[in-house]
């Protein structure tokens, strides 16, 4: 892990740095549309990106919702990969496919699968709908009763279902964070990787660096069970923007 850092503030032309949004930039909130990212966040991602080889955000959100929501649209060089991959936010451009068919179904029948569940969510994305239960009396005992109906939608409906803190996110199949991580390495010509993330949904994005073959660095935004697959463990998305502030700082005292 020290010799992987080593190699980004030595070579900081061929590090990417992947970043998670929720949990990791900004901290999560009971009501998804109300999170932002950490203050500090913006101002320490301007700076990293002017000196690394290339900075991407790979979030579950929109992609345009992210650049949003996180103040994104100034940084340099930023590439935000919305739904798990499947959009593209680059330069101010938005590219992405149409979305799946099944998402017709799954707003139609997923009120009523809920309906019984009081405080339970539901979060069109455009792309994907994500069911919460964060705000029910209960959100793990809700969490749990809805993951198997929850599946079979997904199953019927040709979706995939991707499970986070108290949610339950139905999405198009073929991708997560792991191939668009993968597939953005070999498109930069990587030379050095860092990824951090809070969630299940980042497992796979961890497990990329793990096996891409380049010095990696795994981050922890938290403090949970998952922790255990990190390099690195932070103390949230303030954790994570100082980590970002002290690579900057690496890099910047090795410059003449």
């Amino acid at each position: 892990m020290i010799e992987a850092l080593e190699a980004i503030v030595a070579d900081p032309a061929g590090a990417v740095v992947g970043l998670d949004f929720d949990g990791t930039l900004a901290p999560i909130v009971p009501d998804p549309e109300s999170a932002r990212i950490h203050p500090a966040g913006p101002e320490a991602l301007a700076r990293l990106g002017g000196l690394v080889g290339s900075l991407v955000v790979i979030t579950g959100r929109p992609a345009a919702t992210a650049v949003e929501y996180g103040s994104l649209a100034g940084v340099p060089g930023l590439v935000v990969l919305g739904h798990y991959g499947l959009e593209r936010w680059e330069g101010g451009e938005l590219s992405s496919p149409p979305p799946h068919p099944g998402l017709i179904t799954v707003r139609a029948e997923l009120p009523t699968l809920v309906a019984g569940i009081a405080g339970v969510g539901i979060e069109d994305k455009g792309r994907a709908v994500a069911v919460h239960t964060r705000r029910t009396a209960s959100p793990q005992a809700a969490f749990d009763a809805l993951a198997g109906p929850v599946a079979e939608l997904a199953a019927e409906t040709g979706l995939a279902v991707e499970p986070g803190k108290f949610v339950l996110e139905l999405r198009p199949p073929g991708t997560d964070k792991g191939v668009a991580l993968g597939d953005f390495l070999r498109e930069r010509s990587a030379r050095s990787v860092l990824f951090a993330g809070d969630d299940l949904g980042d497992l796979a994005a961890f497990e990329a660096v793990r096996t891409c073959g380049l010095p990696g660095v795994t981050v922890f935004s938290g403090s949970a069970e998952l922790s255990v697959e990190a390099d690195i463990v932070v103390d949230g998305p303030a954790g994570v923007v100082e980590l970002l502030g002290s690579i900057s700082d690496a890099i910047a005292a090795r410059r003449p």
